[in-house]
């Protein structure tokens, strides 16, 4: 065994297949990241860091779990039944479940945060806070989601189990360092969450479109999500500073009715 990977890695394809497998799964790790960093920002503070830690040891775990079932993941591509002029698979039927969920998801917290005031609707069944097991249940849920597109890419970008394993490990370390930053930036950011979650709503779109076999390039997307972050990171630029200048005037006009001399000096210069 030991030879047989010394003789795949002395390969140069080897490795560039590797080194564009991590990209592709630390990029496709963005959606799920985005999703636990949300979720877990709903709970105590003190449960937080450990409810991240959980959500991408999860995925991590389900991601080699599915790695080891690669005969049974191509099979859940043979379509089911046909329905609307589409082959219907057990992958589709699981992104569309994950799309809705997801869709379900980020328009209950859209609806929150634009109105928090709100009084008991459809998106309120009385839960004052989100619960440890519930949020690491729905991380769960979206794991599996996101867990079995990342595989399915991968099975479709090389045959080397070694390979997956490790562009896998290495995807999934990088979501465990950028978890708590991304978190923080998000809470602190309140116009990030806004953000955040139309990602999460055109992702479960895009999810369910794949399930009834609109493919949606992932370029696209990953790009409309590029820029609009692009655009609020200069509106946050520019708020920052209209907040500073705003301070500086304060502190003048504090500085300024502080020595009434300077002040009698300023108003007879007027």
């Amino acid at each position: 065994m030991i030879n047989d990977l010394v003789t795949l890695f002395s390969d140069p394809a080897a490795w560039a297949a590797l080194v564009t497998l991590i990209v592709m799964e630390v990029v496709l790790g963005i959606d799920n990241l985005i999703f636990i960093s949300i979720l877990t920002n709903k709970l105590p503070q003190h449960q937080q860091a450990r409810a991240r830690r959980i959500g991408i040891g999860l995925a991590l775990i389900l991601r080699l779990g599915l790695l080891g079932t690669i005969a049974f993941i191509v099979q859940l591509t043979n379509p089911l039944f046909t329905a609307f002029g589409h082959g219907f698979s057990w992958r589709d039927l699981i992104l569309i479940g994950g799309g809705l969920f997801l869709v379900w998801k980020a328009t209950k917290e859209i609806h929150h945060s634009v109105d928090p005031d709100h009084g008991p609707d459809m998106f309120d069944k009385g839960l004052v806070q989100m619960s440890f097991a519930s949020a690491i249940f729905q991380i769960l849920l979206l794991d599996l989601v996101f867990s079995l597109d990342s595989i399915i890419t991968a099975v479709g970008m090389t045959d080397d189990v070694p390979i997956m394993v490790i562009a896998v490990i290495v995807a999934v370390t990088v979501m465990l360092l950028a978890a708590d930053p991304l978190a923080r930036f998000i809470g602190n950011n309140p116009t990030i969450v806004m953000l955040a979650l139309g990602f999460l709503l055109m992702i479960g779109a895009t999810l369910i479109a794949d399930g009834f076999g609109v493919h949606v390039p992932k370029g696209y997307i990953y790009a409309a999500m590029g820029f609009s972050a692009l655009v609020e990171g200069l509106n946050m630029m520019s708020r920052r500073a209209r907040r500073r200048r705003e301070q500086s005037e304060a502190a003048a006009r504090t500085g300024t009715a502080a020595h009434p001399v300077v002040a009698g000096v300023e108003a007879n210069r007027r």
